[in-house]
């Protein structure tokens, strides 16, 4: 199937190539359309309490869009001026009287209800009022702010990165050439991966985070997959010089471990799918998605392109190695010492997840220079009452009983519904445990705080199902490809303690708020509830990736007869070098996330980076080879039916595949 797709793909090169340029144009057309069908709107659990109640609410009670404005040393002609006409304008249904600041009579607030396509004109009349300092957000407002932030942000990542790794290709490969293929296929995926987000907005919600983080993985695995391609189409031409045959060996060699890795990325993803969540959901069916595009440009677009100029890229030089076989030699010498030292590194690295804390954030989530984030902070200042913690929304309930709960601060009472504004934040043990208490008095809750309970406790139920079956799937590809029980047993625990060890820089940075600073963010208090299960699935999926191009040539000695410890040292200084230009690339086009201005991306983009660059070096060049040294021929061993089982189904894998 594979000599099939890619033989076609290089004996119509400019067809296939033309096909792909529609596919690129295309993409980016729909990528117009598709920032203004995005919504910001994450952590909803369809079927919850919280969700019904709130459906119900809003069925019978609908809230009205709002905006709201903060002006101060406004002169009372002035305000007086800008209400009437900001009343006068179409889809304006009432703006309150300026309410007076506590702390200051300069200070006023005034709330304007309005329709989606009022609120900017209304938001003018209002910011051009002549006073020391006017902030204007809220309903409309705010989602535009998040909707500006994710297209900045995908701008400046891209603008950052793609140079980046067009220097570090030109360094791996030393051509021009050979550097800019794999960013043209990189860029085909990231205009495919906008048709594919508006494709999925026409039927479900798109979060605005799903273009930072589906664009980040669609560059950075069209790079990897590409590099690998590339890198063995030279050495292909270094034993035969011919063209047309590097290109169909380097495509059903190494374009057998891009297939192979892009599955298992793909699965790790797809358990997405098991929560209810829609964006999680979302995110899985798109991200799994952009996995399979890029895939199949790697193995369509890349050997047409090979086909054409290949011929103007370099044979690879013979290399051997010297700096990998050094620390394969190094690591065989001390195997235990090794795997103790560097498993020690990882679990002090991940010990601040025991105190990881999720919630869906603030305003302290954007920039500070967002109108949202201002306004943020101006009803802080100066009307803190309109600034502390979103109510719970209780049905039917008592107010004097509801006040008696301990975490609840005041209530307000209206059309049958009780507001019970909490003393803490919603993420708060205290707040938590009243409305634990609520419920258990028989109560129906809705709002942050119990919507937050409801996604914890999603996540408690759905998340074990999702680890089972990510694993489950994982394993038995590793099977298939290896043989052997204990090598995919040993990959899940290895890339689960280096997963465990990034999301715990995470916490400590964001949530603990060390050296946040020099990410241009600050101590958050929580983790944002999309970090953990997205990045543990996408680091996942790529640690699987580096497991497979060192076990690809660990395999290929060991089946030519080596001994074990030659087996992994052989493995280890062939793949080491590529492992590590991956990895680094990677690395690169996660970092540029991190000069975004969502906090939340910036988790994302520090856990991937963590991951990836720990998985890349720390693990893959020493804690896997010492195991593997330790488990001698173990390694390959499987119970006598499972081996049997494997010659009759693993037929794909029995030839050696070279990353």
């Amino acid at each position: 199937m594979l000599r099939f797709l890619s033989g076609a793909a290089a004996r119509r090169p400019v067809l296939t190539i033309v096909l792909w340029t529609a596919v690129l144009v295309a993409g980016f057309a729909a990528g117009a359309n598709l920032f203004s069908r995005l919504t910001s709107e994450v952590g909803g659990v369809p079927g919850s309490e919280s969700a019904v109640v709130q459906e119900r609410l809003d069925a019978a009670n609908p809230e009205p869009d709002s905006i709201t404005a903060v002006i101060d040393g406004a002169s009372a002609q002035a305000l007086g001026d800008a209400m009437t006409r900001v009343r006068a304008l179409d889809g304006v249904a009432s703006a309150s009287d300026p309410v007076l600041s506590s702390r200051t009579p300069e200070v006023v607030l005034i709330s304007v209800v309005v329709s989606e396509e009022a609120a900017e004109p209304a938001a003018e009349i209002l910011r051009n009022v002549p006073a020391t300092g006017v902030v204007v957000s809220g309903g409309p407002l705010t989602m535009a702010d998040y909707n500006d932030q994710a297209q900045q942000d995908v701008q400046r990542a891209e603008m950052i990165s793609l140079p980046v790794v067009l220097v570090l290709l030109l360094v791996v490969f030393g051509s021009l050439l050979a550097a800019g293929l794999p960013l043209l296929v990189a860029v085909v995926g990231i205009g495919a991966n906008f048709g594919l987000l508006y494709v999925f907005s026409l039927v479900t919600d798109v979060s605005v985070y799903a273009v930072q983080v589906t664009t980040m993985l669609s560059m950075g695995l069209a790079v990897d997959y590409a590099l690998l391609l590339v890198s063995r189409f030279r050495e292909e031409r270094a034993v035969d010089p011919d063209v047309p045959g590097a290109v169909l060996r380097a495509s059903v060699t190494a374009g057998r471990t891009v297939l192979f890795t892009g599955l298992t990325v793909a699965v790790a993803l797809a358990g997405l799918t098991v929560f209810p969540d829609p964006f999680l959901r979302s995110m899985g069916l798109a991200a799994s998605g952009v996995v399979l595009v890029n895939m199949l440009a790697a193995v369509t677009l890349l050997p047409a392109m090979l086909r054409l100029w290949g011929h103007r890229i370099t044979p690879a030089a013979a290399t051997g190695g010297s700096v990998f076989g050094r620390i394969a030699a190094r690591v065989q010498r001390r195997p235990m010492l090794t795997l103790l030292g560097t498993a020690a590194v990882l679990v002090v690295l991940a010990l601040p997840v025991a105190g990881l804390t999720i919630a869906t954030g603030d305003a302290r989530s954007l920039p500070a220079a967002s109108a949202t984030r201002e306004l943020d902070e101006a009803l802080k200042r100066d009307f803190p009452l309109l600034a502390g913690p979103g109510p719970l929304l209780v049905v039917s309930g008592t107010p004097d009983r509801i006040a008696a709960v301990p975490g609840i601060a005041r209530v307000a009472y209206r059309d049958g519904v009780v507001s019970a504004y909490p003393a803490e934040r919603a993420s708060s043990a205290q707040t938590q445990e009243a409305v634990r208490t609520l419920r258990d008095q028989g109560f129906q809750v809705a709002g942050e705080a119990a919507r937050l309970a409801d996604y914890r406790t999603m996540l408690g139920e759905r998340g074990p199902i999702a680890a089972v079956l990510v694993a489950v799937g994982t394993l038995a590809l590793l099977f298939a490809f290896t043989g052997s029980i204990l090598l995919p047993v040993k990959a899940v625990l290895t890339n689960m303690l280096s997963i465990a060890a990034s999301l715990g820089v995470v916490v400590w940075v964001f949530q603990e708020g060390h050296l946040a600073w020099l990410l241009g963010s600050e101590r958050l208090d929580d983790t944002n509830l999309t970090v953990p299960v997205l990045v543990a699935a996408i680091a996942f999926g790529l640690s699987v990736d580096y497991e497979m191009f060192l076990l690809s040539r660990v395999r290929e000695r060991h089946l030519a007869g080596d001994a074990p410890d030659v087996a992994v040292a052989s493995g280890l200084q062939q793949t080491g070098r590529i492992i590590t230009s991956a990895g680094l690339l990677l690395v690169v086009v996660f970092a540029g996330f991190l000069t975004g201005g969502f906090a939340p991306i910036k988790q994302i983009g520090l856990g991937l980076v963590l991951a990836v660059a720990l998985d890349a070096t720390v693990v893959r060049l020493l804690l896997v080879p010492a195991t593997m040294t330790l488990l001698g021929r173990w390694n390959w061993w499987a119970p006598r039916p499972l081996r049997r089982l494997h010659g009759r189904i693993g037929g794909a894998f029995t030839e050696p595949v070279v990353a």
